[in-house]
């Protein structure tokens, strides 16, 4: 078991692996995702996925943003389960999203992905109770599609610091 320490500490650091946001607040990752300004996205996923972005990049401050994050979304409520008297018990939930980091001054794609999550409903007897849960459904999927998404950018930034 010592051997396998030994040898583990020795190759580590050879292996190339080095901390995404190395640096902290003054890395490389933090200074690029910095500088993203997201674009308007419309209706209410669009209301929550701008708001989930913003609250994980960095503020930019008054600088003008270099990088511009354009971002389409598809927000779909399917019936899974349904009884023999034709009445959906399950809905699925989906958020996925085409994302696209935009060189501002350029209008360059530099990077071009999808992200995106399932939620299931129950869909119970009371309407206010199945609305609610489709909403909560909702805000949960932007946020964890937006996680998604600026995991993405920073390992882009973290790869093209490196070049």
């Amino acid at each position: 078991m010592k051997r396998l320490a030994i040898l583990l500490a020795l190759a580590l650091p050879a292996c190339g692996l080095h901390p995404l946001y190395e640096g902290g607040g003054s890395g490389t990752v933090a200074r690029g995702l910095a500088q993203i300004e997201v674009a308007p996205i419309a209706g209410k996923s669009g209301y929550l996925m701008s708001n989930a972005l913003r609250d994980r990049l960095p503020n930019r401050g008054d600088g003008a943003a270099k990088y511009r994050l354009e971002i389409k979304l598809d927000d779909s409520i399917v019936g899974l389960g349904v009884r023999s008297d034709n009445t959906i018990t399950r809905e699925r939930r989906s958020l996925r999203a085409r994302y696209q980091l935009v060189d501002a001054a350029t209008g360059e794609t530099l990077l071009d992905a999808t992200a995106g999550s399932d939620a299931g409903i129950d869909v119970v007897s009371s309407e206010y109770a199945t609305i609610a849960a489709e909403n909560t459904a909702q805000e949960n999927l932007s946020n964890i599609v937006a996680d998604q998404i600026v995991t993405r950018i920073a390992i882009y930034t973290r790869r093209t610091a490196d070049k």
